[in-house]
């Protein structure tokens, strides 16, 4: 009730606005106190507390109430004009400030930072004192209800010192912190890998030239700051303040932009909130090149994450996920979006992997146990934040109690000791990491309750039994209710008014409460009741015994919460404390889940283990792409679909470059694609679709597949497919693998052929690079006879009876056509433009064999006019009767005359020997 009267009295309606001067004079001191924090938070919506209510005023009103199709209301004058206003409840802000924050908006959350009585002891117009206690952007969100829990949402930031530039990048609701220099060229395919939710930057770097174009595929989540907080002398000092050392070297050696980026992070963080820094990890150095390279392009080409219609469903992260905890979801994203390149490092993986294949026992009690623990790493986020709730602790005990028993199925399972002996290097590290946290999840059990609430201030989340002095106050509590049920009995009695009743309500506490054909009993001066309030019906009385007996009860009631809230922060403290073990268990945790989910997945779609080194190699056996066989197979579950057919790949030294024609519809992207992606698993560490495979270390990763215009920036689709071509005869190295589709197909045919044909040429002699091109440019299989490391493959079809079936399959060979016609009948195209186009074909092909064919003649044909005549007006020439379809045979036409439903068995009989005499004779 306190709340909602400082509300009504702190409203900006009671007095005139300031003069546009800035004079204070006749502005109410909450208006005052408005433009104050407003003023100091110009680039944010500001949600300014006022009860139970966040409200916006002026400019941030109408944006939100735009945003957030809510009400805009007016409230006061401000110059001679109304004020507009719009409200949000505290207690659902968070559904709201989600979508504001999903626009790119910036939210100050400005609270009441003292009681409203405390206010009203300084005079009648004192206001509620308030301030922003944080300020929530898109990098920096922590509440669940606005993040994905099984995604990551970074906060990066790109410096530049020294003419280098570095990456930092940090999630704050995890506390994951790295670092890496990168090359201006590669920026674009290093902010890719991170997928950043908002981007940090000194304002010069917007308008550097070979970056301008960069910014516009950010543009939605860049925060340009002021150049001086990017100074690599103050970043530095901000590190070594943030985690307590004098020196960073046991963190890393780093260069002068890293330290720039990394400590303008730090600083950011902190303000906005406001000087709180949640926990962070020391900041982890990458090198360049730790990773393989996948540009913005190439990952939307491939659908790594997602589709290129932006859902998850349908991507390979969706098909490969079969994690079970938000923790390892996210991990294994960053997997995919980050392969190695480290031959030891990837083997490790997959070793762990292997073992959890054969060790079935170990992999099911992991997964089982894992399915139980919650999201450690938010929530100890949360709570070093001071955001964390009784909900919080509580996801932390059921976690911690989870370690041992995951710690015991696993050695178990795998015939190992619970300290890792025994087991591959990569699981053995993860055994240890999970620690020991007895004490703590010991402590924690006996604390909470089972279900606490979300809020400390709620209270019921300590346990009965834990504290003696709360369980005295809940007690007395308790008692006093009952006292109160007691009373009620008594007085009724003493009335004799059956319909007495004793009731509570925030505005006047404790009331006895009678119809109001009662009242005039209690009015009496020596009846001993108060008179309080009348209403319609009733009256309300109070007295000294129900006054005295509601102070005792609110008295404990305080005392309850007042040490509740103490024992919480006690909690809290001593988890924070512990703070770094607990996150070392966490990403244990996660990782066990991404290796024993990788090995499920390797089980239940017949995945193989690749070989990976350090050789150029690359030969893949029955490879299958496993989006489209994951597709497959749930058609067949569902009555359609079949089984996918694996291809081998072998671009190894003396065979690198593929040649790759035939039809469309018979498979070619997906052939390119499935190698692509096989490389990603491998190197990521995990099982691959094959039936064996053997990959030497891909550094950088290239896919132009697919047409796609760039509207927005005034690109046609043959020029957004030039650019991506450009980048990958520019970029790709003799390590890395290249993915070509179609190249050229954009423009006029001389043109094309020609581009793909140079494109060829230089991906073969310059770049030397393991690569899949495919095309229908039958001209360029030709080049096999000079080019010795290039390969001609096409796909298998079967023609029959003027169709064709796609088989699907990869062999040595040249396609010797396109069966575009065939296709496009396959695509429902009318007969009349599938005969013109075959005798358009005929001709184009014979004019060719005899040196020319005019255009003209083409033309003087009509051919849709001529299609539209009436039968018999002009028989149809040759060609045209021999592009027309056949028609039925005997045997079909007889097969289509019967019906099976009027057959009898003897007539069934009969016709069926007359349809075989059809089929002999």
């Amino acid at each position: 009730m306190a709340e909602i009267a400082a509300s009504t009295a702190d409203t900006p309606a009671a007095a005139a606005p300031p003069p546009a001067s800035g004079d204070a004079a006749g502005v109410t001191p909450m208006m005052a106190q408005f433009l104050e924090i407003k003023a100091a938070h110009p680039d944010c919506l500001l949600f300014y507390r006022m009860g139970d209510f966040y409200e916006l005023f002026f400019d941030d009103a109408a944006a939100a109430a735009e945003i957030l199709d809510i009400a805009l209301t007016k409230r006061g004058k401000h110059l001679g004009d109304d004020i507009p206003m719009c409200g949000v409840p505290v207690h659902s802000h968070e559904a709201y400030l989600s979508k504001l924050i999903r626009t790119g908006r910036k939210v100050a959350i400005c609270e009441q930072m003292e009681d409203p009585a405390e206010a009203r002891k300084r005079g009648a117009k004192a206001v509620v004192r308030r301030d922003v206690i944080r300020v929530v952007t898109p990098g920096t969100i922590t509440e669940d209800g606005l993040l994905d829990p099984r995604a990551h949402n970074h906060l990066a930031c790109v410096a530049e010192a020294g003419g280098a530039l570095a990456l930092a990048w940090v999630e704050i609701s995890t506390g994951a912190f790295a670092v890496r220099p990168v090359d201006a060229r590669r920026l674009g395919a290093a902010l890719a890998e991170v997928a950043p939710g908002e981007i940090l930057l000194a304002d010069r770097l917007i308008e550097r030239p070979d970056l301008f174009e960069l910014w516009g595929d950010w543009k939605a989540v860049l925060s340009p700051l002021p150049a001086a907080r990017f100074q690599s002398v103050a970043g530095e000092a901000r590190l070594k303040a943030a985690f307590g050392v004098a020196a960073l070297d046991a963190f890393g050696a780093f260069g002068r932009a890293e330290l720039a980026a990394a400590g303008a992070l730090v600083d950011y963080v902190e303000s906005t909130q406001k000087g709180r820094l949640p926990r962070l990890d020391p900041p982890r150095r990458l090198a360049e090149g730790a990773h393989l390279e996948i540009d913005a392009a190439t990952r939307r080409n491939l659908e790594l994450t997602r589709t290129l219609t932006g859902e998850r469903k349908g991507s390979l992260l969706a098909v490969i996920d079969r994690t079970v905890t938000g923790a390892g979801a996210r991990l294994l994203e960053r997997w995919l979006s980050a392969p190695l390149t480290d031959p030891v490092a990837i083997t490790a993986r997959l070793d762990a992997v292997e073992a959890l294949v054969e060790g079935a026992a170990a992999r099911d009690r992991l997964r089982a146990g894992l399915r139980q623990v919650p999201d450690v790493e938010r929530a100890l986020s949360r709570l070093a934040l001071g955001r964390g709730g009784p909900r919080d602790l509580a996801m932390l005990r059921d976690a911690l109690a989870q370690i041992p028993g995951l710690r015991t199925g696993l050695g178990e399972g795998l015939g190992a000791s619970l300290d890792g002996g025994g087991m591959p290097g990569l699981l053995a590290e993860q055994a240890r990491d999970l620690g020991v946290h007895d004490t703590l999840a010991d402590r924690l059990h006996r604390a909470l309750t089972a279900e606490p609430p979300f809020l400390a201030r709620d209270g019921g989340f300590i346990a009965p039994g834990y504290h003696p002095g709360l369980d005295e106050a809940r007690a007395l509590r308790d008692e006093s209710r009952r006292l109160i049920a007691t009373l009620q009995a008594r007085l009724a009695e003493e009335t004799g008014i059956g319909a007495l009743k004793i009731r509570h309500n925030n505005v006047i506490g404790y009331y006895v409460e009678v119809p109001s054909r009662h009242a005039d009993r209690l009015m009496a001066p020596d009846s001993g009741y108060i008179h309080r309030q009348t209403m319609a019906n009733a009256a309300r009385f109070t007295t000294v015994e129900l006054s005295e007996l509601e102070r005792s009860m609110r008295g404990a009631g305080d005392r309850a919460l007042a040490l509740e809230l103490h024992l919480f922060a006690d909690l809290v403290a001593e988890v924070t404390a512990r703070a770094d073990p607990i996150a070392l268990a966490a990403r244990a945790l996660a990782t066990l889940d991404v290796l024993a989910g990788l090995a499920d997945l390797a089980v239940a779609r017949r995945f193989t283990r690749p070989r990976v080194d350090d050789s150029t190699a690359f030969a893949v056996g029955g490879g299958r792409h496993p989006v489209v066989e994951a597709a497959l197979e749930a058609g067949t579950a569902s009555g359609g679909g079949g089984a996918f057919v694996g291809n081998a790949c072998d671009l190894g030294p003396e065979r690198r470059l593929w040649l790759v024609t035939g039809p469309n519809m018979a498979g070619k992207s997906t052939f390119l694609r499935q190698n692509a992606l096989i490389v990603l698993l491998a190197q990521m560490g995990g099982f691959v679709p094959a039936e064996s495979a053997h990959v030497g270390i891909v550094d950088r990763l290239f896919s132009r597949v697919g047409a796609a215009d760039d509207l927005a920036r005034g690109r046609s689709t043959f020029m957004v497919e030039m650019v991506e071509t450009a980048v990958i005869l520019n970029q790709a190295t003799d390590r890395s693998l290249v993915i070509l589709d179609e190249i050229g197909r954009g423009t006029a045919t001389y043109d094309g052929l020609s581009i793909a044909w140079a494109t060829l040429e230089h991906l073969h002699g310059v770049n030397g690079c393991r690569a899949l091109f495919a095309t229908h440019y039958h001209e360029l299989t030709a080049l096999a006879g000079r080019l010795e490391r290039l390969a001609c493959h096409t796909m298998r079809v079967r023609e029959w009876r003027d169709e064709i079936v796609f088989l699907h399959e990869v062999a040595p060979g040249v396609a010797d056509r396109s069966y575009g016609i065939h296709v496009a009948r396959l695509a429902g195209l009318p007969e009349a433009v599938i005969g013109r186009a075959q005798a358009v074909l005929e001709r184009l092909e014979a004019g060719g064999e005899a040196g020319s064919v005019s255009a003209q003649a083409l033309a003087d044909d009509l051919p849709l006019f001529a299609a539209a005549k009436a039968p018999g007006q002009t028989p149809p020439s040759d060609s045209e009767a021999a592009a027309a379809p056949p028609g039925p045979s005997p045997v079909e036409a007889a097969l289509a005359a019967i019906d099976p439903d009027d057959l009898t068995p003897r007539a069934a009989l009969e016709a069926l020997y007359r349809l075989k005499g059809l089929a002999v004779g």
